[in-house]
């Protein structure tokens, strides 16, 4: 018969066992951490994307406010009327953009970062969600995006251009210096809106990202 020396047993297995229950522990939260980072950048990069396509939708508009030759003097002139929620895209494609009057000085900073520069501006509607509150005859410096789709209202929502994130847009009209000779309209052309006219286009979603393009647009005159 074989005998066991009793004292002998110290109680390794139970040292061992716990060890391993420990690393296991260990490797178990370390990919519980892993999944949940995972997850978070994978939202961000989702939300990210909502954003930018928001933004994108929404310069669309802006660059779809100078179509056609309608309209001319308002896509000449910075007009306050507007810029107001009441200036809805028009199914005849008589459309108005809303021209923001930026001081020559101040261009720079509004074209480098438009939310922050009109964050800090004076005007009373300086945010999308200023626009969100205001009433529809109020200034706004950023109009809603509604869609590409004229004459879409709140009565037919099948006939509204939809985002899941709120964005809006701008524009300005870039105002040629002596410099650019080559390229600004001569002062009688000028004024008939006879020449070439570059344009700033910004759009942005929820006042946290923003995107921007910029137009050339070659108009044959007010009596044309």
């Amino acid at each position: 018969m074989t005998s066991f020396n009793i004292a002998a047993q110290r109680g390794a297995t139970l040292l061992v066992a716990l060890v391993m229950l420990l690393i296991l522990t260990v490797l178990a939260v370390s990919s519980m951490r892993g999944v949940v980072l995972e997850s978070r950048i994978t939202g961000n990069r989702a939300e990210s994307q909502r954003l930018q396509t928001a933004a994108e939708a929404a310069l669309r508009e802006g660059e779809f406010r100078f179509y056609g030759p309608a309209n001319l003097r308002d896509k000449l002139e910075p007009l306050e009327s507007n810029c107001r929620k009441t200036n809805e895209l028009q199914a005849n494609g008589a459309n108005r953009p809303c021209l923001l009057a930026i001081m020559t000085d101040d261009r720079k900073k509004f074209v480098l970062n438009p939310l922050a520069f009109l964050k800090t501006s004076s005007a009373d509607n300086k945010t999308g969600a200023d626009t969100d509150k205001a009433a529809n005859t109020a200034f706004v410096t950023w109009m809603p995006y509604r869609g590409t789709v004229p004459g879409a209202d709140d009565s037919d929502d099948s006939n509204i251009t939809s985002s899941d994130r709120a964005a809006y847009w701008n524009t300005h009209l870039i105002a040629m210096t002596e410099d650019d000779s080559s390229l600004n309209p001569e002062y009688g052309a000028a004024m008939e809106g006879r020449g070439t006219y570059f344009y700033v286009v910004n759009g942005q979603a929820a006042d946290q990202l923003a995107v921007q393009s910029t137009t050339a647009n070659i108009y044959l005159g007010l009596n044309n």
